[in-house]
């Protein structure tokens, strides 16, 4: 399976300054975005050292077979979900310890969406923590493959909320799970076998959150696989819509 890539990274409309970070490792099948939070400039520097850290592992065990993990491997998982686990956990610990020595940066984290493709781009992998997400383009339809780890999809899970009373929740930027925050940290994993023309989106609620879905699959559609134009129509949309937050959106299309 051929892979090609686009990434974009955006203001947004109401912000001073972005904090959101993205990643196209094409040479390790490994794609990242990061929404960042905390005081200041210090979700910036959250992102960012998710993207590097992720980055920099990836890197050095693609070259070195022998290289240590800092983490046991799960026995249940493959070597390939474990790489991709092991990478989101030690850019969770590199941002604590930072975190933790740096009286500036108390407080700090940030969401993380990694999506890895092993096997020759025929298996997609998604580590994720926060309420950035993950979604396939499939077919003419988009489907969201990351479940949001924040106060209001517990709310919906729970079924405590109506779909009108969701529409208004006071607290809908409060994520529960999220890079940074404690020593250790939960990583969801999706596992998805790609289908040629298949179209992967990563982005943060910058994006997911102005756009409504169908439009995104709308958008994607009428790029006719011309991932650059999507992602600038989709931060384009983002901002139409209001543009709150910084937009970040990766786009990988898969193809024979």
């Amino acid at each position: 399976m051929r892979l090609s890539h686009a990434g974009i990274t955006d203001v947004g409309r109401k912000r001073a300054h972005n904090e959101d970070a993205y990643l196209l490792l094409p040479e390790e099948q490994l794609y990242c975005v990061a929404d960042g939070m905390g005081g200041h400039a210090s979700g910036e520097v959250a992102a960012r050292l998710a993207v590097e850290e992720m980055a920099e592992f990836f890197r050095l065990t693609g070259r070195d077979d022998e290289a240590t993990w800092p983490f046991r491997l799960d026995p249940a998982r493959s070597q390939d979900e474990n790489r991709l686990l092991t990478g989101v956990k030690l850019a969770n610990v590199r941002i604590h310890e930072r975190a933790q020595t740096d009286a500036k940066l108390h407080g700090m984290g940030t969401t993380l969406v990694a999506a890895s493709f092993p096997k020759g781009g025929e298996t997609l992998l998604v580590g994720h923590v926060g309420d950035s997400r993950a979604y396939l383009y499939r077919g003419g339809q988009v489907r969201q493959l990351t479940e949001d780890h924040s106060l209001l999809n517990d709310y919906l899970r729970q079924r405590k909320l109506t779909p009108a009373e969701a529409e208004t929740f006071p607290h809908k930027n409060v994520i529960v799970r999220a890079l940074g925050m404690k020593p250790a940290v939960e990583v969801d994993l999706v596992r998805e076998e790609l289908r040629d023309g298949d179209v992967v989106l990563l982005c943060c609620d910058g994006l997911s959150g102005m756009v409504p879905d169908p439009h995104i699959g709308d958008i994607i559609r009428a790029s006719h696989g011309d991932l650059k134009r999507a992602a600038q129509t989709l931060v384009d949309a983002a901002n139409q819509a209001g543009g709150v937050d910084n937009i970040t959106c990766v786009l990988v299309a898969a193809s024979r």
